[in-house]
C-alpha cells in the first residue's frame, strides 16, 4: 500500500537560502580578474575615466558595472619625531573639499601620472604639496578606496628625517600645513573629527603597530 504524502502547510517557513556565517581563521584565496564582454568609455577627464562594462565575474554570473578607473595614488604619513618617538608629529593638510562640502584635515597625498612609480610620485607629491624632502622612507599598507565602484588603490607611505623647503602646489590647490602630536590626532579621531578615510587609515595603521615599520 502506497505511503500518503504529507500536505505542506500553509504558511510554512521557506528555507533559508543565504549561508550562515562561520567563526573560523579567515584564509585568503586569490581569484579573478573578471572577463570583459563589452566595454564604453562613458566619460574620460583629466583625472580619471568612466567605464560602462559587461562583466563574467568568477562565480560565472554576468552583470553590468560602471567602473572608475584611476592611475592610483601615494598617501604620505611624515613624521617628525625628533622631539619625542613615543609622540611624534604628524604633518597634516587643512583644505576645501568640494565633494564632501567642508574642510578636510588630511595626511599628504596625490594621483600618479602614468606608469609613475609609487615611490617616487610620493616624493614628488610631498614636495609639491608641503615642501619638504623626507631622508627615509618605508612602504606601510596598501587599500582601494572604494572597490564597489572605484578602481583607485592608495599606497601609504612613511616619511621620516624631515627638512623643510618651499612647497609648488597645482594651481587648484590651497593647503594649511601644521604638525600634530601623533597622541592628539588618534583623539580627534576617537571624537570623529577626522573624516579622511587615508588619514583614519595610515595613522591609525601606524599606531596600531606601535611606530613599528613593515620591511
Amino acid at each position: 500500500m502506497a505511503k500518503k504524502r504529507k500536505k505542506k502547510k500553509d504558511g510554512a517557513a521557506k528555507k533559508d537560502t543565504h549561508a550562515v556565517p562561520v567563526v573560523k581563521k579567515l584564509k585568503i584565496r586569490p581569484g579573478g580578474p573578471a572577463k570583459v564582454l563589452a566595454s564604453k568609455v562613458a566619460y574620460d577627464g583629466p583625472l580619471f575615466r568612466v567605464l560602462t562594462e559587461e562583466i563574467e565575474e568568477p562565480t560565472g554570473k554576468k552583470v553590468r558595472r560602471d567602473v572608475i578607473r584611476h592611475n592610483g595614488s601615494a598617501v604620505i604619513l611624515a613624521i617628525d619625531d625628533s622631539k619625542s618617538r613615543k609622540n611624534p608629529l604628524v604633518l597634516i593638510e587643512r583644505q576645501f573639499r568640494h565633494a564632501a562640502q567642508q574642510y578636510m584635515y588630511e595626511v599628504p597625498a596625490g594621483k600618479m601620472e602614468e606608469g609613475e612609480d609609487h615611490l617616487e610620485g610620493a616624493k614628488r607629491e610631498l614636495l609639491e604639496e608641503t615642501g619638504y624632502r623626507a631622508k627615509k622612507w618605508t612602504k606601510l599598507v596598501r587599500y582601494f578606496a572604494s572597490p564597489g565602484f572605484l578602481g583607485e588603490w592608495m599606497q601609504v607611505f612613511l616619511a621620516e628625517g624631515l627638512t623643510p623647503g618651499k612647497a609648488q602646489p597645482e594651481e587648484d590647490e590651497t593647503f594649511e600645513l601644521q604638525f600634530v602630536p601623533l597622541s592628539e590626532l588618534l583623539k580627534l579621531i576617537a571624537a570623529g573629527k577626522i573624516l579622511d578615510g587615508k588619514t583614519l587609515i595610515s595613522v591609525m595603521y601606524y599606531a596600531r603597530m606601535g611606530g613599528r615599520k613593515k620591511n
